[in-house]
């Protein structure tokens, strides 16, 4: 999928969820507000119902005003225009909030105009909830004198449990946001794996044309009948023609070794000589070195230098990290290598003056295909697998490893190895 093709599926995506979300908010705001509307009118009736009795038994006419105020959305002033009794107001406000199907619970309180104050009558359960009476202190209303307060603590969680479609339609929402998100995720990555596989592919083809088309042109020389007059010609190519079918054997080892560690996961391990280990892997890349004009040095100071491993990949690991020294170094390369040893230990440090790695990159430089971005200069060929394979084997291994790397300087990475022999 191309990359204009891509960006507008990302930018349908994130309009489609945020249109999603809009809907909902706006169809969750229309509901709350139908219920709240609803039941706003429904205690206005019951109010206006005990208002009515309450007036029957004090024998007052209705004065033609609306005796209910709504000072907030769940605190009610009801004018009764003479005294009452808690006890008489209780029982009419029970029985008419069941009466109209309220099952809510609420506190009330009495304006006592002698005292300036607001007498608390009680909290009642007329819901699921357990008596929980409020801590606030019922405002006063100074429109009225006879009046009483209604305060219901829990009308938010009432009407919140009175619309279920809202938690469908909500549940249908976080669905298809998370498919949403789910796909373009998808489709990053198949971006990511696309353009991963295409370098891959050109690097492979660079890696591998180059060594081939040596060896042909070295052919084509070494196949004339003239060359026969030449002996230092006929070394001079057959030279250049064991570099580089040694070049492709590096490669195809290092691809190899990759797929049988991650296909089978076993190690074919045995207690071997790291010293000797690493004397036989630095005469097979000596030559690279040497080509290079560059120096190397080992200093193996490890008393105990006998571990428990598998030595054809623990060789790949060490020719993985000096070929990385090599390539990754823009002037002459030194590279180190030194064994140390504790009671429990042995350390194994690779040591080069190469370009470093900038702290932002030294996570993801272990996973595979990955490389450090360089813009459009492709100075260093590979495939990106030398490190993964390392981090894989040392992994494999039960090992540990630390690196530390400072850009123009170069890199220090030491691999840390149990001491333990095992038959």
């Amino acid at each position: 999928m191309r990359n204009p093709a891509i960006r507008l599926v990302i930018l349908l995506g994130v309009i489609a969820i945020i249109g999603i979300i809009s809907i909902q908010v706006y169809f969750f705001q229309i509901t709350f507000d139908n219920e709240e509307r609803k039941l706003n009118q429904k205690i206005q009736v019951a109010l206006w119902d005990v208002v009515e009795q309450i007036y029957e038994l004090n024998n007052i006419e209705y004065a033609g005003k609306n005796p209910v105020y709504q000072h907030s959305s769940d605190y009610y002033v009801v004018n009764v225009n003479d005294f009452i009794d808690a006890d008489i107001l209780e029982h009419y406000l029970v029985k008419t909030f069941e009466k109209q199907g309220i099952k809510l619970d609420f506190e009330y309180a009495i304006y006592d105009c002698h005292t300036d104050e607001m007498l608390y009558g009680k909290y009642i359960n007329l819901g699921e909830k357990k008596d929980k009476p409020s801590k606030i202190t019922l405002p006063k209303y100074d429109d009225f004198i006879y009046y009483f307060g209604i305060y219901f603590p829990w009308r938010k969680q009432y009407l919140l449990g009175n619309i279920d479609s809202i938690y469908v339609l909500s549940g249908i929402l976080i669905f298809v946001v998370l498919f949403l998100g789910y796909a373009l995720n998808v489709i990053l990555k198949q971006k990511r794996f696309s353009e991963l596989q295409k370098d891959v592919v050109n690097n492979l083809t660079h890696e591998f044309k180059t060594p081939l088309s040596s060896i042909v042109l070295s052919t084509e020389v070494l196949s004339e009948n003239d060359i026969l007059k030449e002996p230092e010609r006929i070394k001079s190519y057959a030279k250049i023609i064991k570099l580089q079918v040694n070049s492709l054997l590096e490669h195809i080892e290092k691809i190899l070794g990759m797929k049988e560690i991650e296909s089978s996961g076993r190690l074919s391990k045995k207690n071997i000589n790291l010293h000797d280990l690493l004397y036989n892997s630095l005469e097979n890349i000596a030559w690279r070195v040497n080509d290079r004009k560059g120096h190397y040095s080992i200093d193996l100071k490890a008393n105990n230098y006998f571990i428990y491993a598998d030595s054809f990949h623990l060789n790949n690991l060490i020719l993985n990290l000096i070929d990385n020294s090599l390539k990754y170094c823009r002037k002459r390369p030194k590279i180190g290598i030194e064994t140390h040893s504790t009671k429990r230990y042995l350390l194994l440090k690779f040591i080069d003056n190469g370009i470093g790695i900038e702290k932002k990159y030294q996570k993801k430089i272990f996973k595979k295909f990955y490389r450090i971005p360089t813009g459009n200069i492709h100075d260093v060929k590979g495939f990106g697998l030398g490190l993964s394979y390392v981090k894989n084997i040392i992994n494999k291994h039960c090992w540990k490893y630390k690196m530390n790397s400072k850009p123009g300087i170069g890199t220090e990475f030491t691999i840390t190895i149990p001491l333990k022999i095992e038959k």
